[in-house]
């Protein structure tokens, strides 16, 4: 080592450990595998299954592709989920039929109360009248 303190080589080589050390250490941390997770769940026995309740029957809010609706056998809800149809308007139509009896036509909506037109033409692709059996 000429031209070099012995100051400067010592300092060297604890550079060159160092180094070493921190590459060691490094590949040592990445090599080692993960510890294992295990997750688990309990499935419920035969008497909690059997002892819930029955879940309520899930209804849509609209209406599905396709779907029509009978206007003389649509309850409340089924009235609703027609487009333009609120409350006031399904209960409209149930206290009408009540009265009236079924409807013969789709154009005899037009008699209730607040069916209009405009709504009728709005509703006639998604209802149907069928004459009672």
């Amino acid at each position: 080592m000429e031209g070099k303190s012995r100051f400067a080589a010592l300092v060297l080589a604890l550079l060159t450990g160092f180094a070493l050390f921190c590459g060691g250490w490094y590949l040592a941390r990445t090599s080692s595998p993960e510890p294992y997770r295990v997750t688990t769940t309990r499935r419920p026995t035969v008497e909690e299954v059997s002892s819930q309740e029955p879940e309520e029957d899930v209804r849509p809010d609209s209406l599905l592709p396709g779907e029509t609706i009978d206007m003389n056998t649509a309850d409340f809800y089924d009235l609703q989920r027609l487009p333009g149809i609120g409350e006031k308007r399904a209960q409209d139509i149930i206290t009408y039929r009540e009265e009236h009896g079924p409807f013969q036509t789709v154009d005899d909506l037009t008699e209730v109360s607040g069916i209009g037109p405009g709504i009728l033409e709005g509703l006639r692709e998604y209802v149907s009248v069928k004459p009672p059996s």
